[in-house]
């Protein structure tokens, strides 16, 4: 059995899930918060659906190559499926058209750059915060 675990998992050792530093994005007096901080460090919001397939994969794509500090940035994530009213009024507060899975970067109060499905990976936040 050890032998096949190695040829088909590449090894029998459990793999460690990455962690990111997520903040829970539950409530729309958030967002006025997340606008007034947006102007002394940057904030990200990943929008989620924990139903669709396409926004797990592309979540966990996400996790694998995020890198950036708590220093850097703050990170929240929405469940868009729990919070409906959160994710409609993200999308009026800062003038983005709603998709899912979807990631905002927030500066000065506005929205600097968003991606949503596989765009979301492209984005380099290293150069946008």
């Amino acid at each position: 059995m050890g032998l096949f675990n190695k040829i088909f998992n590449g090894s029998s050792e459990p793999k460690e899930e990455k962690v990111l530093p997520w903040l829970d994005l539950s409530s729309v007096a958030q967002l006025d918060e997340i606008e007034e901080k947006s102007k002394s460090k940057t904030q990200i919001i990943f929008k989620h659906s924990t139903r669709c397939g396409i926004s797990r994969m592309v979540m966990k794509q996400f996790v694998a190559v995020y890198s950036l500090s708590e220093t850097d940035a703050d990170l929240y994530y929405l469940d868009l499926l729990n919070y409906r009213d959160v994710s409609n009024e993200t999308g009026y507060k800062f003038q983005v058209l709603h998709e899912s899975p979807q990631l905002l970067i927030i500066k000065n109060g506005v929205v600097v750059a968003h991606g949503s499905h596989g765009s979301i990976n492209d984005l380099n936040l290293e150069q946008l915060v």
